[in-house]
């Protein structure tokens, strides 16, 4: 307590007593009354003070010493030895006499342990090490690890700094270094066009001495469509595995890698990897109506059918119904009036277009048929150069450059838009930048449509030869506004999210989106799901389970094997199905020996030691012998204010009360 405090209270003293002996000098029982006249007062000035007392409290804390546990299905067979450790510890005095043991178990996750079901299907490490060394930061102690040190998710846990926590690891498991030859994941796209061709890459690592051949096939359905041999050796261990398939027919595809088992190899899991590409039919049959010969219809129907998927009728504006009802998208070469069925067709049906306007196009015409833009007229033809907008995001157009290229022939003046649209193409005349696209194009919602201002696009194509030697980057931009333009991306109140092809049903979620009448997310509906397992024909029905603005269906329980689904909203006639994929892999299986090395190697990163099963009396002797676990003597000082002892207040108000009760039996009021 402070000096002034002490003073204070001495002076709060003097004072109650003076106030005491002023009030009851000559009064019967003058005594007494001064007495309790004393506590009241003094009780009342010693809250007033509010003097602190500090208490101080010691107690004795023991190091930790944290026991990590791997729950993984990779330590399965050791199972009897891992528990066989953990009984040893637990029944070591002279563990828990220096210790405080808390005992977790990871796989993926951390957690404490309260039981051992080795099932977790991936192992992460360095999660458990660097989550258990921030939770006890403050605490001294060291860290067990028993694992069989293989990792297949998360960072290298053999350089993960202990932060002062020694690490001791038990190495579990077969640490015989056995010949064994293991894929990569198989890297492929999602989707591929019918009779084109898609990249496939892997890779094969081989762990083992001498050198070896190994026959990579890859296999759609039940046949070979790549295969190579691969040499091997001790130091040449690792080698991609590059090639492009053909996509021969549509569908889901799945697709089998496979590696040659070695004679004596143990671990065949790891020789195959499975993925799905999913083929699409590409066709597209493309109309350009035009009621004039020029070379752009030429280099048109080059560019488009360059792609083998896409199709070119040259039609005139007086075609008849059943012609048009097969084309998917429209060229409107310098539309005049005699284009006007085409437009009402058009309109009807919401078929995409793209309009080409020039010298020959009647823009009054043009101004009347559509809304979305108008053209100035009255302007005389002129050369425009076209240059790309960098800032178009609707596809990429990185590959394709203007530049070079010479300049249209339009007669076109500035444009008045109408709707929202996006510039692909900007218009520039005599160097100038006029603020009118040349290329644009205008979506409202699944209709698509395009304005290309400007003819002589021949022109293009021919300098793109001129300046590469081929064709190819020209019908490949046409070709990606043709994909464009074709597309139908239409508003959906039920919208999947899932994937062709799940490793292993641990990872295997379907999400699901469905909005209401307003396109607003509905919490409120109720989405059931309807599985078909192909191989046996046995369906299984579940609700999805709504989530943060979306409902998902939690598949992890599946067995490996193609599946067919349909989702459904309970009291609407809404539904979408789909299929994918199970594989039968298990990471926790691409491992055949127990990894030692990196065992070792993390318990001399963090000063500690590397034991297997048999020695575990060893660590133990060791631990308990190691005088930089000490226990710790730590003092608590608590600061406690007089206002919180609240028989102080009883005491004054007991005091007060006396008095009373005192003066008024005496007639002292």
């Amino acid at each position: 307590m402070r000096t002034e405090t002490v003073l204070l209270i001495i002076l709060a003293a003097l004072v109650a007593i003076l106030v005491a002996l002023l009030q009851y000098e000559r009064a019967k029982l003058s005594i007494y009354l001064a007495i309790l006249r004393f506590f009241g007062v003094f009780g009342i000035l010693l809250l007033l003070i509010n003097p602190q007392f500090s208490n101080t409290t010691f107690t004795i804390e023991n190091p930790v010493l944290n026991v990590l546990v791997d729950n993984s299905s990779s330590v399965k067979n050791n199972e009897s030895e891992i528990k066989s450790i953990l009984s040893k510890l637990d029944n070591a005095e002279g563990l828990k006499d220096r210790f405080s043991i808390n005992h977790f178990v990871f796989g993926e996750d951390v957690k404490p342990m309260d039981s051992l079901s080795f099932t977790d299907k991936l192992t992460n490490i360095h999660l458990p090490i660097s989550n258990i060394n921030e939770a006890f930061r403050r605490k001294q102690g060291a860290m067990l690890l028993i694992s069989d040190g293989n990792q297949n998710v998360g960072r290298d846990y053999t350089y993960t700094k202990g932060k002062n926590k020694v690490i001791y690891t038990v190495t579990v498991g077969d640490t015989t270094a056995y010949r064994d030859l293991a894929l990569g994941p198989v890297i492929t796209n999602t989707y591929a066009f019918l009779n084109n061709r898609f990249p496939l890459e892997t890779y094969v690592r081989y762990h083992g001495s001498g050198e070896i051949t190994t026959k990579i096939d890859v296999k759609i359905g039940n046949t070979i469509v790549f295969s190579d041999n691969l040499n091997l050796s001790e130091s040449k261990n690792f080698q991609t595995v590059n090639t492009l398939i053909d996509a021969s027919s549509v569908g889901l595809k799945r697709i089998l890698v496979s590696a040659s088992v070695l004679p004596s190899e143990r671990n065949v899991i790891n020789n195959t990897r499975e993925t799905t590409v999913e083929v699409i039919d590409e066709k597209t049959n493309v109309g350009i109506v035009s009621e004039v010969l020029h070379p752009d219809l030429g280099a048109f129907k080059k560019a488009i059918e360059s792609n083998e998927q896409r199709k070119v009728y040259v039609l005139k504006p007086n075609s008849p119904t059943n012609e048009l009802e097969e084309m998917d998208i429209f060229f409107l070469y310098e539309p005049t009036r005699s284009f006007n069925s085409i437009f009402q067709y058009i309109k009807n049906k919401k078929s995409n277009y793209l309009i080409i306007t020039g010298v020959n196009t009647d823009f009054s015409f043009l101004n009347q048929v559509q809304d979305d833009f108008e053209v100035e007229l009255g302007y005389p033809a002129q050369e425009v150069f076209g240059r790309l907008n960098v800032g178009f995001s609707n596809f990429d157009i990185s590959n394709f450059d203007t530049d070079s290229f010479p300049p249209l022939t339009s007669d076109a003046g500035p444009l008045v838009i109408n709707s929202p649209f996006d510039v692909l193409m900007d218009s520039e005349i005599k160097g100038v930048n006029i603020n009118s696209p040349m290329l644009s194009v205008f979506e409202n919602d699944s209709w698509k449509k395009g304005l290309w201002v400007g003819t002589d696009i021949w022109r293009w194509r021919a300098q793109t030869y001129r300046n590469t030697g081929e064709f190819s980057n020209f019908d490949g931009f046409l070709g990606t506004l043709v994909r464009y333009l074709s597309g139908s991306a239409k508003k959906e109140r039920l919208n999947l999210e899932y994937n062709s092809l799940y490793e292993g049903s641990n990872a295997a979620i379907i999400t699901a989106t469905y909005f209401d009448k307003a396109y607003l997310f509905d919490p409120n509906a109720i989405l059931n799901i309807t599985l078909t397992h192909l191989d046996s024909g046995r369906s299984t029905s579940r609700s999805m389970a709504i989530k943060n603005g979306y409902y998902e269906a939690d598949l992890s329980d599946l067995a490996p094997g193609d599946y067919e689904f349909l989702v459904e909203v309970v009291g609407e006639e809404i539904a979408k199905k789909g299929s994918f994929v199970i594989s039968d892999f298990d990471l926790e299986k691409q491992f055949v020996s127990s990894d030692y090395k990196k065992m070792a190697l993390l318990a001399d990163n963090t000063g500690g030691s590397s034991y297997f099963p048999d020695q575990i009396d060893v660590l133990i002797n060791d631990i308990s012998a190691n005088n930089n676990y000490v226990p710790i003597q730590k003092s608590v000082e608590n600061i406690v204010s007089l206002i919180d002892y609240r028989i102080l207040l009883a005491i004054i108000i007991l005091a007060f009360t006396l008095e009373w009760f005192l003066r008024k039996y005496n007639g002292l009021i």
